[in-house]
């Protein structure tokens, strides 16, 4: 295999691993509702409308990702989500650690920073829409 292939059989691998964890995030607000999150954006000020907007991190941005159509904005959309979810819910933990000594915000950061890599890398050739 060249260099190419491995490099786009690791941007699929980035694709579904984020796509597939976020999308069962958005699955659960599906099943059991947006109104904790709607109230959590009205708590901050913010019109309660706003809280939708994580159906679009959380459902379309891993959609896409996962079909590797359009990946590029649904990247986007999922690093909107995790810069929206780390402002309103995180903020105060950006400095603390977990129980195991890991950082208390890792899975988020790590959410961020994967969907970072796949806006910069693009989906690569598996995928709907190729490079």
């Amino acid at each position: 295999m060249n260099a190419e292939r491995w490099s786009d059989l690791g941007k699929l691998i980035l694709r579904l691993s984020l796509g597939a964890l976020i999308l069962l995030h958005g699955i659960a607000k599906l099943r059991g509702g947006t109104e904790g999150i709607v109230g959590m954006v009205q708590a901050h000020g913010l019109p309660g409308f706003l809280g939708y907007g994580v159906l679009l991190g959380e459902v379309l941005g891993p959609a896409l990702l996962i079909l590797g159509w359009h990946a590029r904005i649904g990247a986007a959309l999922i690093a909107g989500n995790m810069l929206v979810a780390i402002a309103l819910v995180h903020l105060g933990q950006l400095g603390q650690l977990n129980e195991q000594g890991g950082w208390a915000i890792e899975l988020q950061a790590m959410f961020l920073a994967t969907a970072a890599a796949v806006l910069l890398l693009g989906p690569g050739k598996y995928s709907l829409n190729g490079k």
